[in-house]
């Protein structure tokens, strides 16, 4: 089974208890993951999560099917979550495949795969596209308007009404991450003490009260700075990101974002081009023109193709050591900014 980002959840409810693996691809991971989180809080029971990585499904195909059928400690029920790049799980998915078929796995636990940089033409995709107990979903980059839209059904399900453009402000501070623009409609639920039960009305009073980031206090400076090479303004925002507090996951995601934009517009970019009117015609909203260009500039197709799985590598990398986050994060920065430097 195959469905897009605009249909996955719907197919996936219509698929049933019968879908046991789930393959979320495409270069929307904030969208890929935001998918498989409602899928995981829907299930009659979610259990136990076992996170595993690309290394671990490399190193040991087996291992997906071996935690498929184990059972925890105290019997409780489980589910399996790998975050993979590009190829990583397609031995596993061959030996899954494999011994399902055989009857070998007669039951199990449900497997959600979110692979960056893979599409719905890899091979681990095409593995899956034919078996009616698995579901594909292709994950493209999200456009404002949708992001909008998903942002006024998150108030809905909070109990609020979102005034004027309130909806659109919220999506572009969140860099266009679903996730991020859960977690900003929750805060501002949690401070207007809104539910279904007891629905408020949000204005954009609400929204400047409780510290939403603005361009000034952001992601996209510490972005900008890294992803153009700007190595005279990056220790400033790094020292402004621990002033302010700024999440280093949420600053990866505003780094990924924006290299998947990159990775989707450079080629459609022709020699020739007039950049502000290629940029206009392609959607990019007319604050970030200067920006972009720059970078798309200095980072070329093949270099992106590498950039954007390193990115969801440092991305599991903080996940997974939370404590020097801000650490990695520095350092990986500093890197990117040095490479893009080179190119001027």
């Amino acid at each position: 089974m195959k469905a897009s980002n605009r249909d996955f959840l719907q197919t996936a409810k219509r698929a049933g208890a019968r879908c046991r693996l789930y393959f979320l691809c495409g270069q929307d991971e904030a969208g890929a993951s935001a998918a498989a989180a409602k899928i995981i809080e829907a299930l009659p029971d979610a259990g136990e999560r076992v996170d595993l990585s690309g290394g671990d499904l490399k190193s040991d195909p087996a291992r997906l099917v071996d935690e498929a059928r184990s059972t925890s400690l105290f019997g409780d029920t489980r589910h399996i979550v790998a975050r993979v790049s590009g190829e990583d799980a397609c031995a596993a998915l061959e030996s899954w495949c494999e011994l399902v078929d055989r009857g070998e796995v007669s039951e199990g636990w449900p497997i959600f795969i979110i692979a960056t940089s893979a599409t719905d033409k890899s091979r681990s995709a095409k593995l899956l596209l034919n078996r009616d107990d698995a579901l594909v979903g292709i994950f493209y980059p999200p456009d404002l308007g949708s992001v909008t839209s998903d942002v006024r059904a998150m108030a809905d399900a909070a109990g609020m009404r979102l005034e004027g453009a309130l909806a659109e402000t919220i999506a572009r501070a969140a860099g266009l991450d679903v996730r991020l623009a859960q977690s900003e409609v929750e805060k501002l639920a949690l401070y207007l003490d809104a539910s279904p039960q007891a629905p408020k009305r949000a204005d954009q009073a609400a929204w400047d009260a409780i510290g939403a980031s603005t361009e000034e206090d952001g992601f996209m400076p510490i972005v900008n700075a890294a992803l153009g090479g700007e190595l005279g303004k990056l220790p400033g925002e790094l020292a402004r990101m621990r002033e302010v507090s700024l999440n280093p996951v949420a600053v990866v995601l505003a780094l990924e974002r924006r290299a998947v934009q990159l990775a989707t517009l450079a080629p459609r970019l022709r020699r020739g081009d007039d950049m502000k009117s290629f940029l206009r015609a392609n959607g990019v909203f007319f604050k970030e023109h200067r920006e972009v260009g720059d970078q798309l500039m200095r980072w070329s197709g093949g270099k992106l193709e590498r950039l954007v799985p390193r990115l969801a590598d440092l991305h599991r990398s903080l996940l997974a050591n939370s404590q020097t986050a801000e650490l990695l994060l520095a350092r990986e920065l500093t890197q990117i900014a040095r490479y893009a430097a080179a190119r001027r």
